[in-house]
């Protein structure tokens, strides 16, 4: 009589058995799904970073196709397809981001951005201006300063440079671009300051320091910027202020600059080494 009886407890221990592994099953996943999320994160992170561009334009397009739904990545897939310098593909992927439902502001920025990399500058003007006024950030300012300086409309240009600027903890590159607007005004103080002030923020910056010194070459102050410097970029920045020395007609001053340039490049320094053989040509004729 007791056998049913322990037949159902048996049975009863069984599917709690089942059930307690099913839900041990469930919390491992759980688990490992987490995990995997971490590391997918940073993988994500060094694709967007480290990694070849068009290795990771590979990745993000393969785990886009596997995961549609995802829009983390199909805007990895958009910033590696900038990296990899395809701006008009990357556009194309923005603008289905920007316009999906999960789209947001920054997103649309970023739209316009990869618009202006495609120089598609009128379509970029339209995509920031359904960005409601109150989205106020770096990127926002940034592009709105570079769309104001392709319209010349300098004091608008001006005013969102400066704010970009306050907006961000490393504005070496905005300062850049605003002193780069400022040189092709004529405004050559004006970018000289602009240049010098970026690289107090990052003194690596090569392109910088060849502005401030065309900036300062503009002025006829053709002495090379005391900003750190290697010996190779010393020798390219005298043969910059020596070309500008040289169009703006101070021949001489520019063969000294080039033979600086000759004399300080570690290696041979073809470019300074033909314009000067050229200027020496002028003379023997002469």
């Amino acid at each position: 009589m007791r056998h049913p009886v322990l037949n159902a407890l048996c049975i009863a221990g069984v599917v709690a058995l089942a059930a307690c592994e099913k839900s041990s099953d469930t919390k491992v996943e759980q688990a490992l799904k987490s995990v995997n999320v971490i590391d997918e994160t940073n993988l994500n992170d060094i694709m967007l970073t480290v990694a070849d561009p068009e290795e990771a334009v590979a990745y993000f397009r393969k785990t886009a196709e596997q995961n549609p739904d995802r829009i983390d990545v199909q805007r990895g897939l958009a910033k590696s397809l900038i990296r990899a310098r395809k701006p008009t593909e990357a556009a194309q992927v923005w603008q289905a981001v920007a316009e999906g439902p999960q789209g947001t502001d920054e997103d649309r920025v970023a739209y316009a951005e990869a618009l202006i990399r495609a120089n598609d500058w009128a379509r970029a003007e339209a995509v920031l201006n359904t960005i409601p006024p109150t989205h106020e950030t770096y990127d926002r300012y940034r592009i709105e300063a570079m769309i104001a300086d392709a319209n010349k409309k300098w004091s608008k240009a001006d005013s969102f440079y400066e704010t970009a600027a306050g907006l961000t903890t490393r504005p070496a590159g905005v300062l850049n671009n605003w002193g780069f607007s400022k040189l092709t005004r004529g405004d050559h103080a004006g970018a000289e300051k602009l240049f010098a002030e970026s690289l107090t923020y990052d003194s690596s910056v090569f392109t910088a320091k060849n502005n401030l010194v065309l900036a300062r070459a503009a002025q006829r102050k053709y002495d090379i910027p005391i900003v750190p410097m290697t010996q190779r970029e010393r020798a390219e920045l005298l043969y910059t202020a020596a070309l500008s020395a040289i169009k703006q007609g101070d021949v001489v001053t520019g063969k000294g600059l080039l033979q600086d340039a000759v004399d300080t490049s570690p290696v041979h320094f073809e470019q300074a080494a033909r314009a000067l053989e050229a200027l020496d040509a002028q003379v023997t004729k002469g």
